[in-house]
């Protein structure tokens, strides 16, 4: 298996889509992408949860659980905020997390409402995690662009605080802007960032990304097309043949 810290370079970024079960998890993995994460949206919607509200715990846990074994390729895991735990109720997470498979985890300042989490507080969760689990790449995430509480300099801040404290990349979600991306990527640590409408791997590439997360947009858009179709036939139209075929889906659970 590669290593997945080898797959973040600057420039020739890595593409990570993002699953929300095994079938997709096995989907993607199969269609050649080097490493594959989860996303916690998808993750909590497949079982009637919200995201970001620390409910789906028991939900990723299972999902790694079931997936070990079953990849040739680096999985990382979005663990939104550690589901709410103290620091080291989180760096057990993760233990059991990478114990399970994983290579990498998630891990947000985001908490339920769109307050920050006092910078300290993250930096001392990064760093339990990366005592307790130092072979765990920490992809720290700063939602000062997400949830509008901050700019800039407030994103450079924390993630210059968290890359002190241990975390081995920064995920900046809803950095938009090139400036901002630029000087983010100068913090000298892998940036990844969240592919938004009207992005591209190439022109984030040149700007010197070095990993891309595709985060709920895969879910969202096969939960769109599914209901597209179903809407479609409703309306007349003759049933389509789908790309993916009985056996090949049922194949995914074999």
């Amino acid at each position: 298996m590669p290593d997945f810290r080898d797959l973040h370079r600057p420039g020739a970024p890595l593409l990570l889509p993002n699953a929300w079960d095994v079938a997709s998890a096995l989907a993607l993995a199969g269609a050649g992408f080097a490493a594959i994460g989860t996303t916690s949206l998808g993750v909590a919607a497949a079982h009637g949860l919200p995201d970001g509200r620390q409910k789906g715990k028991t939900q990723t846990i299972d999902l790694v659980r079931a997936l070990h074994g079953r990849l040739d390729i680096p999985l990382t895991v979005d663990a939104e905020d550690g589901f709410g735990g103290s620091p080291a109720e989180v760096a057990d997470l993760a233990a059991a997390l990478h114990a399970h498979g994983a290579a990498g985890i998630n891990l947000e300042d985001g908490r339920p409402g769109g307050t920050p989490a006092p910078v300290d507080d993250q930096a001392a969760m990064i760093a339990a995690v990366k005592q307790k689990s130092p072979d765990l790449f920490v992809n720290a995430r700063t939602d000062t662009h997400w949830t509008k509480t901050g700019d800039l300099t407030e994103a450079l801040f924390r993630a210059r605080t968290y890359l002190a404290a241990g975390a081995d990349g920064v995920f900046v979600p809803a950095v938009a802007a090139d400036d901002d991306i630029r000087a983010l990527v100068a913090l000298g640590a892998p940036l990844n960032v969240l592919l938004l409408p009207g992005m591209t791997v190439q022109h984030l590439a040149g700007l010197g990304v070095a990993r891309i997360s595709t985060g709920s947009l895969l879910f969202r858009v096969a939960l769109s097309a599914a209901v597209g179709v179903a809407r479609d036939v409703a309306a007349g139209a003759p049933a389509p043949a789908a790309a993916l075929t009985y056996a090949e889906a049922n194949a995914l659970s074999g």
